[in-house]
Order: structure tokens, then C-alpha cells, then sequence
């Protein structure tokens, strides 16, 4: 699982607060909104629709406002664009911002002022691309599946690595093969809990504690801004600093 990814894990496992909570669910509508868009609001036959509820159960998002969010998808005229920003955060980390925007201009402001006011400076579209490999990453709680049965099947269906951290079965696939592991976790009637192509750091760099705290403070104005949907960086969060943020 990558750094940040595990610390949004335990935020989510310890229970946000209302204005958390409601900003992870305007992130999932908006997803659903793109998917409906793109495939329609049949789930059966629109694989990203079916991977954004999913992903919409695994923030407790209740039923009735993803059937909504679909429903409203349908009729939306709202166009949502999908745009990525690179840059550096405090003490040299990389950092990706994927965002969906109906007002490019806006999210660009926004995007370069939060860069700014935390002590880093916005980059040029895919001048970081060199730090990362794009991966399908897959999430699924340990307790439902038994791994020695299905491990096989999952590498012929193009499972790179599997291991399980933290009581989940991560499963990293190819960005190309992201399709084919949907489809036979489908097949297999194993529920995923969270998926998605993920930016993975080809290195990892780590920082004193107060260091990465500022790298944190950036990650979270981000996570805030309306437009954001995913941060990826390279900066490697370790157990203290896990532990630093929790007692904050």
C-alpha cells in the first residue's frame, strides 16, 4: 500500500468528522458522475461506475445517495474534466495531484496557492512522470477471502505482487491489466473494497519527523479543496510519523 494511502486507511478506520466525511462523499459523486457519463447507469455493464460503488461503500456512504448520485449523473449537464498538476512539496518531495473540474481555471488557482502557501512550487504537466509507474492496486479485507485458493487465479489475471498489510489483501497489477483484475475479482465474487490506478514512487525518501509533518500539512490542504481527488508523492510514511499525526 503506498504511504499515503495507509495513512487515509487508518483516518477512515478511526471515523471522520462530519466535514470529512462529507468531502469524501462529494469526491465519490463526482466519480460516479464521470463514470455514468462515460458508460451509462447501468453498473452491470459500466465497469468504472461498478468500481465507484464500491469504492463509495468502502467510506460507509449510504445506499441511497450513491442510487441518487447515479440518478442525477443521468440528467447532469455539468461537464467534469479530469486534470493533473505535479510539483514539489517542502524538503524536495514529488507530489501528483489528480483532480476532476468544472472550471479549470479555478482548480489551477487553487492548486498553485496551496503549493505555494506550504512551501513548495507547481511543476510542469509530466515533468515528474520519470518518478512514478502508474499500477492498478486493488483492496480487499483478508477476512473474506482465503489467498491460498484464489492466488493463482489472481497472477494468471495479472497480479505483479500480493501481500497483505493491515488486514487487507493488496493486489498490484500493470496499469493495462487494471481491466482484466476488475473483471475476474468480478467473476470470482470477491468484493473489493477500494481500487483504483494508483502512482507509484519508483524510490521513497524519508524525512525527520517536524520535516514530514509539513509535507503532511500540504497533503491535507489538498485532500480539502473540492476539486482533488487523489494524492500521490514518493515520501515515505513511517510508523513515528503515523504516530505524530495521530496524537495531533
Amino acid at each position: 500500500m503506498s504511504g499515503h494511502n495507509k495513512w487515509s486507511t487508518i483516518k477512515r478506520k478511526k471515523g471522520a468528522n462530519d466535514a470529512k466525511r462529507s468531502k469524501m462523499f462529494s469526491k465519490i459523486i463526482k466519480e460516479i458522475t464521470v463514470a455514468v457519463k462515460e458508460g451509462g447507469p447501468n453498473e452491470d455493464s459500466n465497469p468504472r461506475l461498478r468500481l465507484a460503488i464500491q469504492n463509495a461503500k468502502s467510506v460507509n456512504m449510504p445506499k441511497d445517495n450513491v442510487t441518487r448520485a447515479i440518478s442525477k449523473a443521468d440528467k447532469d449537464n455539468t461537464n467534469l474534466q479530469e486534470q493533473t498538476y505535479e510539483g514539489y512539496a517542502p524538503h524536495g518531495i514529488a507530489m501528483v495531484v489528480e483532480c476532476l473540474t468544472d472550471n479549470t481555471n479555478r482548480t489551477v488557482s487553487n492548486i498553485r496557492a496551496i503549493f505555494s502557501k506550504k512551501g513548495g512550487n507547481l511543476g510542469n504537466t509530466g515533468s515528474l512522470n520519470f518518478l512514478f509507474t502508474r499500477k492498478g492496486v486493488f483492496y480487499i479485507n483478508e477476512k473474506t477471502v482465503n489467498l491460498e485458493e484464489v492466488e493463482l487465479e489472481l497472477i494468471d489475471a495479472g497480479a505483479e505482487d500480493i501481500k497483505i498489510e493491515d488486514g487487507q489483501i493488496i493486489v498490484t497489477t500493470a496499469m493495462e491489466d487494471f481491466g482484466n483484475m476488475q473483471k475476474k475479482l468480478d467473476e470470482m465474487n470477491i468484493e473489493i473494497e477500494n481500487a483504483g490506478l494508483e502512482r507509484i514512487p519508483n524510490e521513497k525518501k524519508e524525512l525527520p519527523i517536524e520535516e514530514a509533518k509539513k509535507v503532511m500539512q500540504m497533503i491535507e490542504a489538498f485532500e480539502d479543496d473540492d476539486d482533488v481527488q487523489n494524492i500521490f508523492h514518493n515520501m515515505e510514511i513511517t510508523d513515528e510519523l503515523i504516530s505524530a499525526m495521530e496524537e495531533e
